[in-house]
């Protein structure tokens, strides 16, 4: 006699399999996301510090404690090692002067091996996620004015500093690059951590950048984005210029042609 299989138990059944499979599916996924969110992979550490004993330890130490020319990488966090070597910093050819972007001596496997490998130095800032929480771009456009506009320029053209130094443009730079910049200070930029801005802000002030990247421009042509006080002496200029020429325009002949001889007494 063939018993038959009642519809709760085949419901129950089917249930069970689909939370064994999630349950498992959980588990396989969050492996590597406790991986990048805790310890670094052991794999790019190794690799990462094979490429840090040829490239980097000359001027950093062997130890990653730092030199005469070099700061201690312990606790620097995978967001410094990761805007300076992105961004063509690091490796830096001229320690007596102020790193400079340019093309990244490193690919970006082994770009990510190197911040692994110092990310495991010690507790640091970790790379910016410049998505969660989204930025709001008018929040973003008062802090960018209140904190970075005084040596980026209202436009974000960069500007000069004292002692020879400068200020660089943003607009080769990366969103996570500004918001890696904004937590770790490169150069002359002062550290803006959790307590100062927090992880929204951050990403407000970044959203504002991108968009300084293509501005709307209702005022009329953007001049190269120069900034508005440029903008407007070229303005100036160009009106005198017109007055000129309208007051030129608008003078009687008489008074434009030259006498042509001396005037005769009766």
């Amino acid at each position: 006699m063939t018993r038959r299989v009642g519809a709760p138990a085949l419901g129950l059944a089917v249930l069970a399999t689909f939370l064994v499979f999630g349950l498992a599916s959980m588990r396989a996924g969050a492996g590597p996301a406790r991986t990048q969110a805790g310890a670094p992979d052991p794999d790019a550490v190794r690799r990462g510090r094979e490429l840090f004993l040829t490239g980097c330890s000359t001027c950093h130490g062997v130890d990653a404690r730092g030199t005469d020319v070099a700061p201690d990488l312990h606790g620097v966090g995978a967001a410094s090692a990761d805007f300076q070597l992105s961004t063509g910093r690091m490796p830096d050819t001229d320690p007596d002067r102020q790193p400079t972007s340019k093309p990244a001596a490193y690919s970006r496997d082994e770009i990510d091996d190197l911040v692994a490998y110092v990310a495991s130095l010690g507790d640091g800032p970790p790379i910016p996620d410049v998505h969660d929480p989204p930025g709001d771009l008018q929040q973003g456009a008062l802090l960018y004015l209140q904190i970075c506009a005084a040596c980026h320029s209202s436009a974000g053209n960069g500007g000069a500093l004292s002692l020879g130094n400068d200020a660089p443009t943003l607009h080769g730079a990366t969103s996570v690059e500004v918001a890696e910049a904004i937590r770790t200070g490169p150069a002359n930029m002062p550290v803006f951590g959790p307590d100062t801005l927090s992880d929204k802000q951050v990403n407000s002030i970044v959203r504002y950048v991108e968009y300084l990247r293509d501005p709307d421009h209702p005022g009329g042509e953007p001049l190269g984005l120069v900034g508005p006080i440029t903008e407007g002496f070229v303005a100036i200029l160009i009106g005198l210029a017109a007055l000129m020429l309208i007051t030129r325009w608008i003078e009687p002949r008489s008074m434009r042609e030259e006498p042509q001889g001396p005037i005769q007494d009766d």
